[in-house]
Protein backbone atom coordinates (compact mmCIF):
# COMPACT_ATOMS: atom_id res chain seq x y z
CA UNK A 1 0.00 0.00 0.00
CA UNK A 2 1.53 3.12 -1.00
CA UNK A 3 0.28 4.95 1.54
CA UNK A 4 2.30 2.54 4.14
CA UNK A 5 5.47 3.63 2.46
CA UNK A 6 5.25 7.69 2.41
CA UNK A 7 7.53 9.11 4.75
CA UNK A 8 6.38 12.35 6.77
CA UNK A 9 8.87 15.24 7.85
CA UNK A 10 6.67 14.93 11.33
CA UNK A 11 7.82 11.16 10.90
CA UNK A 12 11.63 12.02 10.91
CA UNK A 13 11.15 14.73 13.19
CA UNK A 14 9.64 12.16 15.67
CA UNK A 15 12.55 9.70 14.75
CA UNK A 16 15.30 12.42 14.93
CA UNK A 17 13.92 13.64 18.66
CA UNK A 18 13.84 10.50 20.21
CA UNK A 19 17.30 9.76 19.06
CA UNK A 20 18.79 12.39 20.38
CA UNK A 21 19.01 9.92 23.79
CA UNK A 22 20.42 7.13 22.31
CA UNK A 23 23.23 9.87 21.01
CA UNK A 24 23.47 10.82 24.76
CA UNK A 25 23.68 7.23 25.37
CA UNK A 26 26.63 6.42 22.99
CA UNK A 27 28.56 9.59 24.03
CA UNK A 28 28.04 8.71 27.92
CA UNK A 29 29.42 5.33 27.23
CA UNK A 30 32.73 6.13 25.37
CA UNK A 31 33.53 9.39 27.28
CA UNK A 32 35.02 8.84 30.39
CA UNK A 33 38.05 6.24 28.35
CA UNK A 34 39.92 9.48 26.56
CA UNK A 35 40.53 11.52 30.03
CA UNK A 36 41.30 9.03 32.31
CA UNK A 37 44.77 9.87 33.61
CA UNK A 38 43.92 13.37 33.45
CA UNK A 39 40.96 12.91 36.01
CA UNK A 40 42.61 10.51 37.99
CA UNK A 41 45.07 13.19 39.03
CA UNK A 42 42.45 15.06 40.22
CA UNK A 43 40.72 12.27 41.81
CA UNK A 44 44.08 12.02 43.45
CA UNK A 45 44.12 15.51 44.71
CA UNK A 46 40.77 15.52 46.08
CA UNK A 47 41.21 12.53 47.68
CA UNK A 48 44.77 13.82 49.49
CA UNK A 49 47.32 11.48 48.20
CA UNK A 50 48.55 13.82 45.74
CA UNK A 51 52.40 13.75 46.49
CA UNK A 52 54.10 16.62 47.34
CA UNK A 53 56.62 15.63 45.20
CA UNK A 54 54.42 15.78 41.92
CA UNK A 55 54.44 19.78 42.20
CA UNK A 56 58.04 19.84 41.27
CA UNK A 57 58.45 16.70 38.76
CA UNK A 58 56.55 18.76 36.15
CA UNK A 59 59.81 18.75 33.84
CA UNK A 60 60.47 14.87 34.14
CA UNK A 61 57.18 13.81 32.86
CA UNK A 62 57.50 10.06 33.44
CA UNK A 63 58.53 10.74 37.09
CA UNK A 64 55.36 13.20 36.78
CA UNK A 65 53.22 9.96 36.17
CA UNK A 66 54.93 7.64 38.65
CA UNK A 67 54.27 10.80 41.71
CA UNK A 68 50.75 11.40 40.12
CA UNK A 69 49.15 9.52 42.30
CA UNK A 70 47.29 7.75 39.64
CA UNK A 71 47.78 4.54 40.68
CA UNK A 72 46.86 4.71 44.29
CA UNK A 73 44.70 1.85 45.31
CA UNK A 74 42.44 4.37 46.84
CA UNK A 75 41.78 6.33 42.96
CA UNK A 76 42.08 3.17 41.37
CA UNK A 77 38.70 2.03 43.13
CA UNK A 78 37.07 5.47 42.56
CA UNK A 79 38.34 5.16 38.81
CA UNK A 80 36.26 2.17 38.57
CA UNK A 81 33.61 2.72 40.10
CA UNK A 82 32.90 5.99 38.26
CA UNK A 83 33.44 3.77 34.98
CA UNK A 84 30.86 1.03 36.23
CA UNK A 85 28.52 2.96 38.17
CA UNK A 86 26.88 3.88 34.85
CA UNK A 87 25.81 -0.04 34.05
CA UNK A 88 24.81 -0.44 37.23
CA UNK A 89 22.28 2.73 36.96
CA UNK A 90 21.05 1.17 33.83
CA UNK A 91 20.71 -2.32 34.74
CA UNK A 92 18.47 -0.70 37.84
CA UNK A 93 16.44 1.45 35.86
CA UNK A 94 16.12 -0.85 32.66
CA UNK A 95 13.10 -2.48 35.30
CA UNK A 96 11.07 1.09 34.73
CA UNK A 97 10.88 1.09 31.34
CA UNK A 98 7.21 -0.47 31.20
CA UNK A 99 5.75 1.42 33.91
CA UNK A 100 7.36 5.04 32.77
CA UNK A 101 6.37 3.85 29.17
CA UNK A 102 2.63 3.21 30.18
CA UNK A 103 2.37 6.28 32.88
CA UNK A 104 3.05 9.05 31.16
CA UNK A 105 3.32 7.44 27.56
CA UNK A 106 6.31 7.36 25.08
CA UNK A 107 6.76 11.07 24.62
CA UNK A 108 5.93 12.56 28.01
CA UNK A 109 7.27 9.09 29.44
CA UNK A 110 10.96 10.59 27.60
CA UNK A 111 10.31 14.50 28.47
CA UNK A 112 9.73 13.46 31.91
CA UNK A 113 13.49 11.15 32.56
CA UNK A 114 15.39 14.07 30.65
CA UNK A 115 15.28 16.02 34.08
CA UNK A 116 17.95 12.81 35.37
CA UNK A 117 20.22 13.75 32.32
CA UNK A 118 20.28 17.93 33.08
CA UNK A 119 21.12 16.72 36.90
CA UNK A 120 23.62 14.57 35.35
CA UNK A 121 25.56 16.90 33.14
CA UNK A 122 25.97 19.40 35.70
CA UNK A 123 26.97 16.89 38.19
CA UNK A 124 29.86 16.14 36.03
CA UNK A 125 30.26 19.79 34.09
CA UNK A 126 30.65 21.23 37.67
CA UNK A 127 32.60 18.56 39.41
CA UNK A 128 35.57 21.00 40.52
CA UNK A 129 33.00 22.92 42.57
CA UNK A 130 33.38 20.45 45.13
CA UNK A 131 34.75 17.27 45.18
CA UNK A 132 35.11 15.69 41.53
CA UNK A 133 35.56 12.19 42.81
CA UNK A 134 31.88 12.87 44.39
CA UNK A 135 30.67 14.72 41.86
CA UNK A 136 31.67 12.46 39.20
CA UNK A 137 30.12 9.23 40.50
CA UNK A 138 26.89 10.60 41.44
CA UNK A 139 26.69 12.04 37.49
CA UNK A 140 27.35 9.08 36.22
CA UNK A 141 25.11 6.50 37.97
CA UNK A 142 22.51 9.11 37.11
CA UNK A 143 23.37 9.30 33.83
CA UNK A 144 23.22 5.61 33.49
CA UNK A 145 19.90 5.41 35.60
CA UNK A 146 18.66 7.97 32.77
CA UNK A 147 20.26 6.00 29.77
CA UNK A 148 18.58 2.67 31.52
CA UNK A 149 15.26 3.92 31.08
CA UNK A 150 15.95 5.75 27.23
CA UNK A 151 17.03 2.74 25.93
CA UNK A 152 13.76 1.15 25.67
CA UNK A 153 11.98 3.87 25.88
CA UNK A 154 13.10 5.09 22.19
CA UNK A 155 13.04 1.25 20.42
CA UNK A 156 9.93 0.77 21.88
CA UNK A 157 8.44 4.34 20.93
CA UNK A 158 10.19 4.40 17.31
CA UNK A 159 8.76 0.48 16.89
CA UNK A 160 5.09 1.94 17.65
CA UNK A 161 5.29 4.85 14.83
CA UNK A 162 6.97 3.66 12.20
CA UNK A 163 5.38 2.30 9.13
CA UNK A 164 5.88 -1.58 8.58
CA UNK A 165 7.64 -1.22 5.56
CA UNK A 166 10.69 1.09 7.23
CA UNK A 167 10.42 0.00 10.56
CA UNK A 168 13.58 -2.04 10.77
CA UNK A 169 15.46 0.77 9.04
CA UNK A 170 14.01 3.80 11.57
CA UNK A 171 14.52 1.17 14.28
CA UNK A 172 18.43 1.04 13.35
CA UNK A 173 18.67 4.57 13.48
CA UNK A 174 19.12 3.95 17.66
CA UNK A 175 22.34 2.31 17.29
CA UNK A 176 23.35 4.38 14.59
CA UNK A 177 23.05 7.08 17.26
CA UNK A 178 24.69 5.39 20.26
CA UNK A 179 27.91 4.91 17.85
CA UNK A 180 27.52 8.34 16.51
CA UNK A 181 28.00 9.53 20.32
CA UNK A 182 30.83 7.09 21.16
CA UNK A 183 32.40 8.38 17.81
CA UNK A 184 32.12 12.45 19.17
CA UNK A 185 32.70 11.38 22.45
CA UNK A 186 36.11 10.26 20.82
CA UNK A 187 37.26 12.94 19.02
CA UNK A 188 35.77 15.67 21.72
CA UNK A 189 37.94 13.37 24.34
CA UNK A 190 41.36 14.26 22.26
CA UNK A 191 44.02 16.09 24.18
CA UNK A 192 44.14 19.10 21.68
CA UNK A 193 40.35 19.37 22.23
CA UNK A 194 38.15 19.24 25.61
CA UNK A 195 40.27 15.79 27.05
CA UNK A 196 42.59 17.82 29.32
CA UNK A 197 43.35 18.95 33.03
CA UNK A 198 41.36 22.12 32.05
CA UNK A 199 38.81 21.20 29.79
CA UNK A 200 37.85 17.52 31.13
CA UNK A 201 34.69 18.94 33.08
CA UNK A 202 33.16 20.57 30.36
CA UNK A 203 33.63 16.77 28.17
CA UNK A 204 32.09 14.87 31.19
CA UNK A 205 29.23 17.61 31.36
CA UNK A 206 28.25 17.59 27.70
CA UNK A 207 26.60 14.22 27.80
CA UNK A 208 23.63 16.46 28.90
CA UNK A 209 23.29 18.32 25.98
CA UNK A 210 21.67 16.72 23.59
CA UNK A 211 18.65 16.72 26.46
CA UNK A 212 17.84 20.49 25.83
CA UNK A 213 17.28 20.22 22.41
CA UNK A 214 14.83 17.08 22.74
CA UNK A 215 13.04 18.74 25.55
CA UNK A 216 12.23 21.47 23.19
CA UNK A 217 11.26 19.12 20.27
CA UNK A 218 9.40 16.43 22.01
CA UNK A 219 6.30 18.13 22.72
CA UNK A 220 6.19 18.45 18.71
CA UNK A 221 6.09 14.86 18.46
CA UNK A 222 2.78 13.00 18.16
CA UNK A 223 2.23 10.15 20.84
CA UNK A 224 2.64 6.75 20.14
CA UNK A 225 -0.89 5.64 18.11
CA UNK A 226 -0.34 2.46 19.53
CA UNK A 227 -0.53 3.55 22.72
CA UNK A 228 -3.39 5.86 22.21
CA UNK A 229 -5.82 3.20 21.02
CA UNK A 230 -4.58 0.07 22.67
CA UNK A 231 -3.42 1.33 26.27
CA UNK A 232 -5.47 4.36 26.77
CA UNK A 233 -8.42 3.12 24.38
CA UNK A 234 -8.72 6.98 22.63
CA UNK A 235 -9.10 6.04 19.13
CA UNK A 236 -10.14 9.56 17.83
CA UNK A 237 -6.75 10.99 19.60
CA UNK A 238 -4.96 7.63 17.55
CA UNK A 239 -6.32 8.66 14.28
CA UNK A 240 -5.07 12.15 14.68
CA UNK A 241 -1.50 10.71 15.46
CA UNK A 242 -1.26 8.45 12.71
CA UNK A 243 -2.59 11.36 10.12
CA UNK A 244 0.35 13.32 11.59
CA UNK A 245 2.54 10.31 11.20
CA UNK A 246 1.88 9.31 7.61
CA UNK A 247 0.21 12.24 6.05
CA UNK A 248 -3.20 11.72 4.30
CA UNK A 249 -4.60 8.35 3.89
CA UNK A 250 -7.07 6.28 4.70
CA UNK A 251 -6.47 5.15 8.27
CA UNK A 252 -8.72 2.45 8.55
CA UNK A 253 -6.88 -0.44 7.94
CA UNK A 254 -3.98 0.46 10.47
CA UNK A 255 -7.06 1.59 13.30
CA UNK A 256 -8.49 -2.01 12.61
CA UNK A 257 -5.40 -3.73 12.99
CA UNK A 258 -4.83 -1.91 16.74
CA UNK A 259 -8.80 -2.70 17.37
CA UNK A 260 -7.78 -6.62 17.12
CA UNK A 261 -4.68 -5.98 18.73
CA UNK A 262 -6.49 -3.84 21.95
CA UNK A 263 -8.81 -6.89 22.06
CA UNK A 264 -5.99 -9.56 22.15
CA UNK A 265 -4.57 -7.07 24.78
CA UNK A 266 -7.94 -7.01 26.75
CA UNK A 267 -7.80 -11.22 26.58
CA UNK A 268 -4.26 -11.14 27.55
CA UNK A 269 -3.99 -8.82 30.59
CA UNK A 270 -0.55 -6.20 30.92
CA UNK A 271 2.19 -8.70 32.12
CA UNK A 272 4.66 -8.02 35.16
CA UNK A 273 8.09 -8.78 34.14
CA UNK A 274 7.55 -11.44 36.79
CA UNK A 275 4.28 -13.53 35.09
CA UNK A 276 6.33 -12.89 31.64
CA UNK A 277 9.15 -14.78 32.92
CA UNK A 278 6.99 -17.57 34.84
CA UNK A 279 4.50 -17.45 31.71
CA UNK A 280 5.05 -20.18 29.22
CA UNK A 281 3.21 -18.48 26.79
CA UNK A 282 5.53 -16.17 25.30
CA UNK A 283 8.37 -18.54 26.70
CA UNK A 284 9.94 -18.81 23.40
CA UNK A 285 9.87 -15.09 22.48
CA UNK A 286 11.37 -14.14 25.93
CA UNK A 287 14.31 -16.77 24.88
CA UNK A 288 14.95 -15.42 21.53
CA UNK A 289 14.91 -12.15 22.76
CA UNK A 290 17.24 -12.51 26.15
CA UNK A 291 19.98 -14.53 23.81
CA UNK A 292 19.53 -11.39 20.82
CA UNK A 293 20.66 -9.48 23.65
CA UNK A 294 23.24 -11.89 24.67
CA UNK A 295 25.46 -12.12 21.15
CA UNK A 296 25.58 -8.58 21.10
CA UNK A 297 27.03 -7.74 24.19
CA UNK A 298 29.37 -11.71 24.71
CA UNK A 299 30.09 -11.22 20.89
CA UNK A 300 33.88 -9.46 22.35
CA UNK A 301 32.80 -6.22 20.69
CA UNK A 302 33.57 -4.25 24.04
CA UNK A 303 36.84 -6.31 24.11
CA UNK A 304 37.98 -4.95 20.89
CA UNK A 305 37.36 -1.49 21.43
CA UNK A 306 39.60 -2.71 25.10
CA UNK A 307 42.04 -4.29 22.81
CA UNK A 308 42.44 -1.91 19.58
CA UNK A 309 44.91 0.16 21.03
CA UNK A 310 47.57 -2.02 21.97
CA UNK A 311 47.01 -3.86 18.95
CA UNK A 312 47.52 -0.86 16.80
CA UNK A 313 50.71 0.03 18.55
CA UNK A 314 51.85 -3.23 17.78
CA UNK A 315 51.72 -3.00 14.58
CA UNK A 316 53.85 0.21 14.35
CA UNK A 317 51.01 3.00 14.05
CA UNK A 318 52.59 6.02 15.72
CA UNK A 319 49.09 7.05 17.43
CA UNK A 320 47.16 3.96 17.79
CA UNK A 321 44.58 6.43 19.61
CA UNK A 322 43.67 7.77 15.94
CA UNK A 323 43.26 4.18 14.75
CA UNK A 324 40.99 3.58 17.42
CA UNK A 325 39.17 6.28 16.33
CA UNK A 326 38.91 5.17 13.06
CA UNK A 327 37.71 2.00 14.51
CA UNK A 328 35.42 4.30 15.34
CA UNK A 329 34.51 5.56 11.74
CA UNK A 330 33.86 2.21 10.72
CA UNK A 331 31.20 1.70 13.20
CA UNK A 332 29.43 4.63 12.28
CA UNK A 333 29.15 3.82 8.78
CA UNK A 334 28.00 0.36 9.02
CA UNK A 335 25.33 0.95 10.74
CA UNK A 336 24.22 3.13 8.00
CA UNK A 337 24.90 -0.24 6.05
CA UNK A 338 22.62 -1.54 7.95
CA UNK A 339 20.40 0.92 8.25
CA UNK A 340 20.01 0.72 4.18
CA UNK A 341 19.84 -3.31 4.21
CA UNK A 342 17.47 -3.99 7.24
CA UNK A 343 14.59 -3.70 5.48
CA UNK A 344 15.33 -5.77 2.35
CA UNK A 345 17.72 -8.32 3.50
CA UNK A 346 15.56 -8.86 6.96
CA UNK A 347 16.93 -9.02 10.56
CA UNK A 348 17.98 -12.72 10.71
CA UNK A 349 19.62 -12.76 7.28
CA UNK A 350 22.15 -10.02 8.28
CA UNK A 351 22.16 -11.36 12.18
CA UNK A 352 23.58 -14.24 11.09
CA UNK A 353 25.83 -12.83 8.36
CA UNK A 354 27.40 -10.53 11.11
CA UNK A 355 27.78 -13.50 13.69
CA UNK A 356 29.05 -15.60 11.27
CA UNK A 357 31.44 -13.07 9.88
CA UNK A 358 32.47 -11.73 13.72
CA UNK A 359 32.95 -15.62 14.38
CA UNK A 360 35.55 -15.91 11.28
CA UNK A 361 37.05 -12.62 12.50
CA UNK A 362 38.01 -13.84 16.07
CA UNK A 363 39.73 -16.58 14.68
CA UNK A 364 41.50 -14.32 12.43
CA UNK A 365 42.11 -11.86 15.53
CA UNK A 366 43.65 -14.96 17.62
CA UNK A 367 45.93 -15.99 14.87
CA UNK A 368 47.42 -12.51 14.48
CA UNK A 369 48.27 -12.18 17.75
CA UNK A 370 49.61 -15.22 18.33
CA UNK A 371 52.36 -14.85 15.36
CA UNK A 372 52.73 -11.49 15.44
CA UNK A 373 56.11 -11.15 17.59
CA UNK A 374 57.09 -13.89 14.86
CA UNK A 375 56.21 -12.57 11.56
CA UNK A 376 55.67 -8.50 11.57
CA UNK A 377 53.00 -9.23 8.60
CA UNK A 378 50.78 -10.71 11.16
CA UNK A 379 49.91 -7.22 13.25
CA UNK A 380 47.98 -6.22 9.93
CA UNK A 381 46.29 -9.43 10.06
CA UNK A 382 45.19 -8.66 13.57
CA UNK A 383 43.99 -4.71 12.43
CA UNK A 384 42.26 -5.55 9.19
CA UNK A 385 40.57 -8.53 11.49
CA UNK A 386 39.36 -5.32 14.14
CA UNK A 387 38.01 -3.93 11.66
CA UNK A 388 36.07 -6.54 9.67
CA UNK A 389 34.85 -7.05 12.97
CA UNK A 390 33.55 -4.19 14.06
CA UNK A 391 32.14 -3.73 10.42
CA UNK A 392 29.75 -7.52 10.78
CA UNK A 393 29.14 -6.49 14.19
CA UNK A 394 27.26 -2.81 12.98
CA UNK A 395 25.45 -4.91 9.81
CA UNK A 396 23.33 -6.79 12.38
CA UNK A 397 23.96 -7.99 15.57
CA UNK A 398 24.28 -4.52 17.22
CA UNK A 399 21.28 -2.96 15.74
CA UNK A 400 18.79 -5.28 15.44
CA UNK A 401 18.64 -6.97 18.98
CA UNK A 402 17.14 -3.19 20.00
CA UNK A 403 14.14 -2.86 18.02
CA UNK A 404 13.52 -6.85 17.57
CA UNK A 405 12.17 -7.38 21.21
CA UNK A 406 9.28 -4.73 20.01
CA UNK A 407 8.71 -6.63 17.10
CA UNK A 408 8.34 -10.12 18.88
CA UNK A 409 5.35 -9.35 21.38
CA UNK A 410 1.67 -7.71 20.92
CA UNK A 411 1.29 -4.54 23.20
CA UNK A 412 0.18 -6.35 26.77
CA UNK A 413 3.25 -7.99 27.12
CA UNK A 414 5.58 -5.46 25.43
CA UNK A 415 6.78 -3.39 28.03
CA UNK A 416 7.49 -6.07 30.30
CA UNK A 417 9.89 -7.47 28.02
CA UNK A 418 11.90 -4.81 26.41
CA UNK A 419 12.41 -4.04 30.28
CA UNK A 420 13.67 -7.37 30.64
CA UNK A 421 15.73 -7.58 27.43
CA UNK A 422 17.27 -4.07 28.50
CA UNK A 423 18.63 -5.66 31.83
CA UNK A 424 19.59 -9.01 30.20
CA UNK A 425 21.55 -6.36 27.59
CA UNK A 426 23.27 -3.84 30.89
CA UNK A 427 23.98 -6.82 33.04
CA UNK A 428 25.90 -9.18 30.71
CA UNK A 429 28.00 -5.54 29.71
CA UNK A 430 28.89 -4.73 33.39
CA UNK A 431 29.96 -8.34 33.48
CA UNK A 432 31.85 -8.18 30.25
CA UNK A 433 33.45 -5.09 31.38
CA UNK A 434 34.51 -6.20 35.35
CA UNK A 435 35.52 -9.52 34.00
CA UNK A 436 37.46 -9.13 30.32
CA UNK A 437 40.56 -8.03 31.87
CA UNK A 438 41.03 -11.15 34.34
CA UNK A 439 40.21 -13.53 30.96
CA UNK A 440 42.55 -11.78 28.88
CA UNK A 441 45.44 -12.32 31.78
CA UNK A 442 44.07 -15.63 31.83
CA UNK A 443 43.84 -16.99 28.10
CA UNK A 444 46.16 -14.02 26.69
CA UNK A 445 46.60 -13.65 22.89
CA UNK A 446 43.85 -16.93 22.87
CA UNK A 447 40.61 -15.01 24.23
CA UNK A 448 39.25 -14.16 21.48
CA UNK A 449 38.85 -17.86 20.54
CA UNK A 450 36.85 -17.55 23.87
CA UNK A 451 34.51 -15.33 21.56
CA UNK A 452 34.53 -17.19 18.57
CA UNK A 453 33.01 -20.44 20.40
CA UNK A 454 30.06 -17.97 21.51
CA UNK A 455 29.37 -16.23 17.98
CA UNK A 456 28.85 -20.04 16.94
CA UNK A 457 26.96 -20.97 19.90
CA UNK A 458 24.97 -18.27 18.57
CA UNK A 459 24.79 -17.96 15.20
CA UNK A 460 23.41 -21.73 15.13
CA UNK A 461 20.87 -20.59 17.68
CA UNK A 462 19.51 -17.72 15.28
CA UNK A 463 19.47 -19.97 12.79
CA UNK A 464 17.48 -22.96 14.13
CA UNK A 465 15.24 -20.47 16.77
CA UNK A 466 14.81 -17.14 15.43
CA UNK A 467 12.14 -16.30 12.81
CA UNK A 468 12.08 -13.35 10.19
CA UNK A 469 10.13 -10.39 10.86
CA UNK A 470 10.77 -8.04 7.71
CA UNK A 471 7.62 -6.69 6.27
CA UNK A 472 4.98 -8.78 8.62
CA UNK A 473 2.22 -7.15 11.32
CA UNK A 474 2.62 -7.73 15.27
CA UNK A 475 -0.23 -9.65 14.39
CA UNK A 476 1.39 -12.18 11.84
CA UNK A 477 4.46 -12.21 13.82
CA UNK A 478 3.08 -13.25 16.78
CA UNK A 479 1.11 -15.88 15.00
CA UNK A 480 4.27 -17.68 14.06
CA UNK A 481 5.36 -18.38 17.83
CA UNK A 482 1.60 -19.70 18.70
CA UNK A 483 2.02 -21.96 15.51
CA UNK A 484 5.10 -23.34 17.03
CA UNK A 485 3.37 -23.47 20.25
CA UNK A 486 0.31 -25.49 18.86
CA UNK A 487 3.28 -27.75 16.70
CA UNK A 488 4.26 -28.69 20.47
CA UNK A 489 0.33 -29.41 22.17
CA UNK A 490 0.68 -26.73 24.54
CA UNK A 491 -2.95 -24.66 23.20
CA UNK A 492 -4.77 -25.59 25.72
CA UNK A 493 -2.17 -25.29 28.63
CA UNK A 494 -1.75 -21.72 27.17
CA UNK A 495 -4.85 -21.00 27.17
CA UNK A 496 -6.28 -22.04 30.58
CA UNK A 497 -2.79 -19.70 31.98
CA UNK A 498 -4.03 -16.51 29.84
CA UNK A 499 -7.30 -17.28 31.65
CA UNK A 500 -5.63 -17.35 35.13
CA UNK A 501 -2.99 -14.63 34.08
CA UNK A 502 -6.24 -12.79 33.15
CA UNK A 503 -8.07 -13.55 36.52
CA UNK A 504 -4.92 -12.72 38.98
CA UNK A 505 -5.14 -9.28 37.36
CA UNK A 506 -8.57 -8.65 37.69
CA UNK A 507 -8.49 -9.46 40.85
Amino acid sequence: MESEKQLTGTLALAVFTATLSSLQYGYSLGVINAPQKVIEKHYARSLGVWPERAAVLSENSTEQEEFSGAGHPVVVMYWSLSVAIFSIGGMLSSFMVGFVGDMRGRVKGMLMVNVLAVAAGLLMGLCKMWKPHIMVISGRAVMGFYCGLTSGLVPMYIGEIAPKAYRGALGTLHQLAIVTGILISMVLGLDFVLGNDNMWPLLLGLSGAPTVLQSLLLPLCPESPRYLYIIQGKEQEARISLLRLKGAYDPTPDLEEMRREKEEADREPRVSILSLIRSSVYRQQLFVALMMHLSQQLSGVNAIFYYSTSIFAGAGVAQPVYATIGVGVINTVFTMVSVALVDKAGRRTLTLVGLGGMCCCAVAMTVGLKFQDEFSWMSYVSMSAIFLFVSFFEIGPGPIPWFIVAELFSQGPRPAAIALAGCCNWTSNFIIAMTFPYIQKWLGCYVFILFAGLLLGFTVFIYFRVPETKGKSFEEISAIFQKGRKNVAQGPKDAAELQQLKTSTDA
